[in-house]
């Protein structure tokens, strides 16, 4: 396959900016934004291609879908001589593009550090996924990494209205909203009572979902103080994490020295089915901009437990029951009104999906995209865009 983007003579009317999308080692969401932004784009006949581990490509699969692209190490943690090389290997692939998408702040860094070293760099967007939760020393140290990455975009967009605020607050030239839109689910594969047999939780015992990475951010000790205290309950409800992370061997420690009623079911590719199976989706992280798991699990008409965090209260609205972070009894007493009130649990299913049909939808944000793609390549606008 042609790479329409290391290829110059691939260059298509001014109209289709030529765009470069440039990501970090992902296993979660902003590898499946970047991945179904890369084939919307595609799909309209922009010369798409994607730099980033070759990690994210195998989890992923872009160059199996078709995309072109290329392998650039960029680690989620600095490593000053890989991101030099990285940096160059951006440099040189940015000549043959006319816009340059960094999706996170190390590939925005690395990116932007191999933008600043070309003249006649194209312009550099960069997308601010997650806030940073590090204290102390390292805060400081990622303080200075959101300063320069600020400083290095033409435009900076950001998933939450807080990160717009703090990237303003750093010095963004021009930092806008660009909410991140989940793709769509494919539908349940498998029988609903199959799927909550194999999951421990047939017949009327509650079945609770939480779906994310095992990491820091998701805070899942605190599901698992929840999940302790609803021992006297009966049935116990059946807790369920489809995720993998770092804190994986912790989290399974702690469910074996407590007993809790919670199984770690690691990466999971049918989320869809997990959903359907669900009495009730959990999502206890301590920031999220606009959590893919909300969205999917309101689009599947599934009552939802947040954390009041981030963009999570601005996303889901009257449709979810939001508590404090930190307060795992406030969260299980949610959950335990939800489960013992079909009629709020019936609301909350209805609200769901009337929630959902207000947000962006995947192509109102590649538009979105693109009119900026447009705009600072100085190509004409889309006919009726003004």
């Amino acid at each position: 396959m042609t790479d329409p983007v290391a290829d110059p003579a691939a260059h298509p009317p001014a109209r289709s900016p030529r765009v470069l999308l440039v990501l970090a080692t992902s296993a979660g969401g902003i590898g499946r934004h970047v991945h179904s932004t890369a084939l919307a784009l595609a799909e309209r006949g922009v010369p798409v291609a994607v730099a980033g581990p070759a990690s994210t490509d195998a989890g992923f699969g872009f160059r199996a879908s078709g995309i072109a692209f290329h392998p650039v190490e960029i680690a989620t943690t600095a490593r000053p001589r890989s991101d030099l090389i990285a940096a160059n290997r951006i440099r040189r692939l940015a000549g043959a593009a006319d816009v340059v998408h960094a999706h996170g702040l190390r590939a925005g860094f690395v990116a932007g550090l191999g933008l600043r070293s070309r003249r006649g760099s194209p312009p550099l967007i960069v997308t601010w996924h997650n806030a940073v939760l590090a204290t102390g020393a390292r805060r400081r140290l990622l303080a200075g990494l959101e300063r320069a990455v600020a400083r290095f975009a033409t435009l900076t967009l950001g998933a939450s209205t807080d990160l717009v605020a703090r990237a303003r607050q750093l010095g963004a030239r021009d930092a806008r909203l660009g909410p991140v839109s989940a793709p769509p689910l494919p539908a349940a594969q498998h029988d609903r009572r199959a799927v909550r047999a194999e999951l421990g939780a047939a017949a009327d015992r509650p079945l609770i979902v939480a779906v994310g990475r095992l990491a820091p951010q998701k805070s899942y000790p605190l599901l698992l103080a929840a999940a302790a205290s609803w021992a006297g309950r009966d049935p116990v409800p059946r807790v369920v994490i489809a995720g993998e992370g770092p804190e994986r061997a912790g989290l399974q420690a702690r469910i074996d020295a407590e007993k809790l009623p919670v199984r770690l079911l690691g990466h999971r590719a049918d989320v869809a089915d997990l959903l359907a199976a669900a009495d009730l989706v959990v999502l206890t992280s301590r920031w999220e901009a606009r959590a893919l798991i909300a969205q999917e699990a309101l689009r599947a008409g599934r009552p939802l437990v947040a954390t009041a965090v981030g963009g999570v209260p601005d996303l889901v609205g009257p449709a979810a029951v939001l508590v404090p972070y930190g307060d795992p009894d406030a969260l299980a007493t949610a959950v335990a009104r939800v489960l013992d009130d079909p009629g709020e649990a019936a609301r909350l299913a209805a609200a769901g999906p009337a929630q959902a049909a207000g947000w962006p939808t995947e192509s109102d944000t590649v538009d979105a995209l693109l009119e900026h793609y447009r705009r600072l390549a100085g190509g004409p606008p889309e006919p009726g865009t003004g």
